[in-house]
Order: C-alpha cells, then structure tokens, then sequence
C-alpha cells in the first residue's frame, strides 16, 4: 500500500484573524510569536514555498518594554545613499515619534527574507491605542 503526501495548494488555505495585546511585553519575544502567525507555523499544512499564515493585529504599541535598560542603547540605523546621509535614533526617541515602527520593523526581520515577505507584512495591522477598526472580521485573542 502507497501513502501519498499532500502538498497544501493555495486555495486550500483558510486564514484566521488575531489580535494581539503587546502592553508590558518584551519587543522580541512578542515579535518572534507574531512572525510565526504570519508565517503560519502554527498550522499542519503550513507548505514553504506558499503564504499560509493569519492576519494579525497588534494593540498598544506604545506600552512594549525591552529588558536591560535598551532603551538608550538600541539605534535604528538609516542611510540616504549619499555621503554623510547616515542617521542614527535611538529606541525611546523612537517610540516619541512613531512605536509602531518599531514592531514591524521587528516582525519584518523575523520574516524569511523571500518573495513572500511582503504578502506577509500586508497582513500585519499594528496600532498605538487599544482600539482597532476590524471588528467585522470577528478576530480571536492571541495571548502571548
């Protein structure tokens, strides 16, 4: 008797939605979870060559924590392409001036670095406040 493998084909994949409160959670390790819902590792039929993760929304942008007073050590780092154009900020500076910058940038590291990261980084929604606009899409409660 033969077994034969299934292989997931792109209209077999059902998404779900999350939503994700990160107030008084580590940067990383909230990043780390969310990149594994949008990559969809959660999931058995989870294929590497198709986009088989969720939608996730993340709450409270403003309220993510790093550990060991990083605040004032980590920079994001930046270059206009010409001479001197380098800019440097640092993470509380940056979450003065936009914190929901700082968890896409996050997840978007954690992606794989393919032609399937862009589907995937569509498909995060991150918001400052504790209020969201996808109501109608019914999401479930993602603890992490």
């Amino acid at each position: 008797m033969k077994q034969k493998t299934t292989w997931t084909k792109e209209k077999d994949i059902e998404r779900k939605w999350y939503v994700v409160d990160v107030k008084g959670k580590v940067l990383g390790r909230a990043a780390t979870q969310i990149a594994e819902l949008l990559i969809g590792k959660n999931k058995v039929e989870q294929v590497p060559n198709l986009d088989c993760g969720d939608y996730v929304i993340v709450l409270n942008s403003d309220h993510v924590d790093l550990t060991r007073g990083k605040e004032k050590k980590k920079t994001y780092f930046r270059h206009s392409g010409y001479p001197g154009g380098a800019k440097e900020i640092t993470f509380d500076k940056q979450m003065l001036k936009n914190s929901t910058f700082v968890i896409e940038k996050a997840v978007k590291n954690m992606l794989p670095n393919n032609k399937l990261r862009s589907s995937m980084m569509n498909r995060l929604f991150v918001y400052k406040g504790s209020e969201h606009q996808h109501e109608a899409q019914k999401p479930e409660v993602f603890n992490l």
